[in-house]
């Protein structure tokens, strides 16, 4: 698990020095080693955390000639199978690293090699032969990569955003359109990035950088697409999937260090802690398991329950609202782009308190994209939206549809609103803070259509809403939200969080499940938990999708002038919202009127985002 960063060019002076800023900027994502690579073409480095062959796994590995090398980012955990199968082919390794097998790979088939790596990863390969960059990223973008464009070229690139920024030719600008559509999102949906000609590669896809010209061009490799199987039987495909859960937990406990999990009170994280007894070698040694709670509002009761019951050894943060909106600066600074996800923040302290015990972590996420784990996903199978059918058409009309455009808000406004619209018309995934029309209130800058889902909705045009939502979420909500947090709030403590549900074979099998089997009654994941049955409580086996919850309503009181000011007076916001309506909402809030606390907090991230960027404020 490292941090990689790249120049391209050669008019770009003193590549050598440069990229040892850039990967020192990056330093906690790897403070075991660095490496570099450095000619007239390109300045290659990146910063280590050891994981695997903790003695001879220093970057660059190059193959046996000369002619390339590679920089990686991340874990394959199938690499001693592919090693093996290699080394039967007559290849001969120096060292014991997923890495050399990468490079080893791409040596004999090719881009094509992509397709048979299990694992996460962010990686460059040097190709002298051919002149080129070859840049890859993971299936669903566990590891991230971005990447700056000047004059139609690849100028740089880098695990996070500020290495890229310290490039001498990066002309620092924000991005209105990323922020109006983050207004929505929470998040920045969009490829380009929120600071201007600095973008995404897309998971499950990879670039080639012709380094005679500087052109390049990107292409998908993979993406997830269902391909739903209505003959599936229930038994034989439960027993298949406990089968493919165990298999990949045990490929991803492959560590040359210690392993631990984090460990909530839902039943995702209680999977696989679960797994990892079941799998280990040796079943006497304990599995370190953490949770984190907050002051007030704890899941500690829950986490502990499934602890007692698999015997780990357990540990519980708790964070209180003193040192939540300390670490803000910090938690916005790891990011890059502004994410207003208040769990984010938990799951910071959570790593910082993992880290002093482990130095790998499993987790549980996607398990609920890629097994229908939302709350939301029930709806379209409801009772009520059911009974709705038999309603007559005229007391539709004349009665249900006109109270839904009425302005005052009641119980149930919300519900008739979405029954009476097309899901593409309202859904746009897991978090929607401001609303079409709170936006047009808010933002007094240059207009902007929202991120367009148009293309997303046309490949699942045939299937259910749940479905139709579900591959939504794993388009946009679990690659800028969920993994997002996951990769920068543990690689800002140095820890490594890997996540065995997105392994591409659970996600093979994910693929062809009917609704049946995902959905029963108002049960969501139906078929993953009774595949998991025996393998975690039944009170957190049956414990229904709960989230996690951060009070902040209860800390947002009028006493919190100094965050409602810090948003209000920000330059930033100033320029493209309108104060007064951001003066209501507070109002509104500090009144009891509307929990605004989610609009409130995602300002607030937006304000520190520029203060910290944009004003030179050191609040780090």
């Amino acid at each position: 698990m490292c941090g990689i960063a790249g120049i391209i060019g050669e008019n770009t002076k003193n590549k050598k020095a440069l990229v040892k800023e850039m990967t020192d900027c990056i330093a906690h994502r790897g403070p075991d080693d660095d490496g570099f690579y450095d000619d007239e073409k390109v300045g290659l480095g990146m910063r280590r955390l050891s994981i695997i062959d903790l003695k001879s796994g220093k970057q660059p590995i190059e193959s046996k000639d000369g002619s390339s090398l590679i920089f990686f980012n991340g874990e394959i955990y199938n690499y001693k199978e592919l090693r093996r199968d290699l080394t039967n082919n007559g290849f001969k390794f120096k060292t014991n690293t997923d890495t050399e097998v990468i490079l080893r790979l791409y040596e004999n088939e090719g881009e094509k090699m992509l397709t048979k790596l299990r694992g996460m990863f962010a990686f460059c390969v040097y190709d002298k032969k051919q002149n080129s960059l070859f840049i890859a990223r993971d299936y669903f973008g566990i590891k991230p990569l971005y990447y700056f464009v000047q004059d139609g070229k690849i100028a740089a690139f880098a695990s996070e955003i500020k290495s890229i920024l310290l490039h001498p030719e990066y002309e620092r600008e924000a991005n209105d359109e990323a922020v109006f559509n983050y207004l929505s999102f929470q998040y920045n949906p969009m490829k380009e990035t929120i600071f201007k000609n600095i973008y995404k590669l897309d998971p499950g896809s990879f670039l080639k950088i012709n380094l005679r010209d500087g052109r390049f061009n990107e292409e998908r490799y993979w993406s997830f697409e269902f391909v739903q199987d209505e003959k599936m039987d229930e038994k034989k495909s439960g027993q298949e999937l406990l089968l493919r859960l165990e298999d990949s937990v045990r490929h991803h406990m492959v560590s040359d260090v210690p392993v631990g999990s984090f460990l909530s009170g839902g039943i995702d994280s209680s999977i696989i802690a679960g797994l990892m007894k079941k799998v280990s070698d040796s079943n006497d040694k304990k599995n370190s398991t953490f949770t984190v709670g907050f002051k007030g509002l704890s899941e500690g009761g829950e986490a502990k329950e499934t602890s007692d019951n698999l015997q780990t050894n357990h540990m519980e943060i708790t964070v209180s609202p003193e040192e939540y909106f300390k670490a803000l600066p910090k938690i916005v600074w790891h990011f890059d782009e502004p994410v207003a996800d208040p769990s984010a923040v938990g799951l910071y302290f959570l790593a910082k308190g993992a880290r002093k015990k482990v130095k790998v972590v499993l987790s549980g996420e996607g398990a609920d994209e890629l097994f229908g784990g939302y709350n939301i996903y029930l709806e379209p199978l409801s009772f009520s939206r059911q009974w709705m059918k038999f309603i007559p058409k005229f007391l539709i009309n004349a009665f249900l549809k006109p109270i839904v455009g009425l302005k005052f808000d009641f119980k149930g406004k919300n519900y008739l609103k979405r029954y009476f619209s097309k899901l593409e018309d309202w859904y746009i995934g897991n978090a929607s803070i401001f609303k079409k029309s709170e936006i047009e209130k808010l933002w007094k800058g240059d207009r902007y259509e929202k991120f367009d889902l148009t293309n997303y909705y046309k490949k699942v045009a045939d299937l259910s809403d749940s479905t139709k939502m579900q591959f939504i979420d794993i388009n946009t909500w679990l690659i800028g939200d969920i993994l997002t947090k996951a990769d920068k709030m543990t690689m800002a403590n140095s820890l490594e969080l890997r996540v065995p549900f997105l392994d591409v074979k659970i996600a093979e099998f994910a693929s062809k499940l009917p609704d049946r089997l995902k959905f029963r009654k108002r049960i969501t994941k139906y078929l993953l938990r009774e595949s998991v049955k025996g393998i975690v409580p039944e009170s957190t086996r049956n414990r229904k999708k709960l989230g996690f919850p951060i009070p902040l309503r209860r800390w947002l009181t009028k006493e919190r002038n100094d965050i409602y000011n810090r948003i209000i007076s920000n330059p930033y916001i100033r320029k493209n919202m309108d104060a007064g309506e951001i003066e209501k909402l507070i109002k509104d809030h500090i009144d009891g009127k509307k929990d605004n606390s989610r609009k409130i907090y995602l300002l607030l991230i937006l304000a520190i985002w520029h203060e910290i960027f944009f004003e030179s404020k050191n609040l780090t």
